[in-house]
């Protein structure tokens, strides 16, 4: 795999409108950020509040998928961008389209902790719902990271996380079924639990993409039907013929 230079272009004004993408996109990022955040801390505290006032922000996040969306289209109509160009505008636009459905998740779990706020905590306090909660956080701070800085590496160790977020989400599932069948009471706060722990599931699929993303911005590799391992292995021999 050749590392692409997106460094530099000829023309100044498209440095400059490629950068202002680049911008837009990590302002965005940053926004779903606070928007995970804030609805991980809803569940937690069972504070109701604060979970409708997450879930009534996603319009934000929308908004910002269409504008820098509807900004890729006329750089694409105006400047004719070609190869590692074109890659970081088409990488961009997929980056949004993933950043865009973490908000959706997040208002899904803003929504549920609202209401889960109005019910009895139980004993551990979503203890492990809150684990998998921040590996999904940390896995989108990297993932958002790697884009910034384009960094292969470090998307690539980002990407081989949604493994223990997969393993987490199955064992909470098996927990919230036994809670089920040994207490019926139990069985709608265990439902909310479940979607909860599939909504953080799902945005660790999302982070995983925008991790493929940068590797394909700066390898020129599509890795989403390869194996992390052997595109470790191909990012290693690179770096031993550099």
């Amino acid at each position: 795999m050749e590392a692409a230079d997106l460094s530099h272009h000829t023309s100044r004004r498209f440095n400059e409108d490629l950068e202002r993408v680049r911008s837009k996109v990590l302002a965005m990022g940053g926004l779903v950020e606070q928007q995970l955040a804030g609805a991980l801390g809803a569940l937690i505290d069972g504070d109701s509040k604060l979970g409708k006032t997450i879930a009534a922000n996603d319009y934000q996040v929308n908004g910002m998928e269409v504008s820098i969306d509807e900004e890729c289209s006329r750089i694409l109509a105006t400047r004719a961008p070609a190869a590692g160009d074109l890659r970081m505008i088409v990488a961009t636009i997929k980056t949004i389209t993933d950043l865009e459905r973490i908000g959706d998740e997040c208002e899904k779990i803003a929504l549920i902790a609202a209401r889960l706020a109005n019910d009895e905590r139980p004993p551990d306090h979503y203890r492990k719902v809150k684990h998998l909660g921040w590996i999904t956080q940390s896995m989108v701070n990297k993932a958002l990271d790697a884009f910034a800085r384009l960094d292969a590496e470090l998307a690539l160790a980002t990407a081989r996380e949604d493994r223990v977020v997969d393993e987490e989400y199955e064992a909470i599932q098996r927990q919230s079924i036994t809670f089920m069948m040994e207490d019926p009471r139990a069985i709608r706060r265990a439902l909310d639990v479940m979607w909860v722990v599939r909504a953080f599931e799902r945005i660790g699929d999302h982070a995983k993409n925008v991790c493929e993303y940068v590797i394909y911005m700066v390898h020129g590799k599509d890795i989403r039907h390869t194996s992390l391992e052997h595109v470790e292995q191909e990012i290693r021999n690179r770096g031993a013929r550099a």
